[in-house]
């Protein structure tokens, strides 16, 4: 299981699908190990007919302007609107109400303990600012480990 990090706003269209895999990938849906099994998944629940090479110039950049129908496949599974997908300023909301999806999935699941978001938000606005700042820093650090 892992935490949730946020989308940037200037999110490609990789990092988007990245980051549904890794915080939305659904509960009742073994996760993958590989590209094949992803696809495979994402196939089974939709029946739309995606590739692995698909998933992986997906996940990689490869595939910046995929048919219609593959991202509506992507919505369905994960659960997201297909504006997900569309222009940054347009997605901006939804990036937000998916990270607090994810959040809430991380807490019911135990990732995160509730008490943690409970004393953040009892947290004073100086204090809450040197909390965000470390987890910044530590999801900087953690984004530069594994891209090492």
């Amino acid at each position: 299981m892992s935490t949730v990090q946020e989308i940037s706003p200037g999110a490609t269209l990789a990092e988007k699908v990245e980051w549904l895999i890794r915080n939305l990938w659904p509960a009742d849906a073994a996760p993958p190990r590989n590209n094949v099994e992803a696809a495979a998944a994402i196939a089974r629940a939709t029946g739309e007919d995606i590739s692995s090479t698909t998933v992986w110039k997906l996940r990689t950049g490869r595939q910046e302007n995929p048919q219609l129908k593959t991202l509506t496949a992507l919505a369905t599974f994960f659960g997201v609107p297909i504006g997900y997908f569309g222009f940054p300023g347009e997605a901006r909301s939804i990036d937000e109400d998916l990270t607090l999806q994810a959040l809430r999935r991380d807490v019911e699941q135990g990732v995160i303990r509730p008490e943690v978001l409970r004393a953040l938000v009892d947290l004073s606005a100086e204090a809450r600012w040197v909390v965000d700042e470390m987890i910044l820093s530590a999801a900087a650090a953690d984004r530069q480990r594994r891209n090492a």
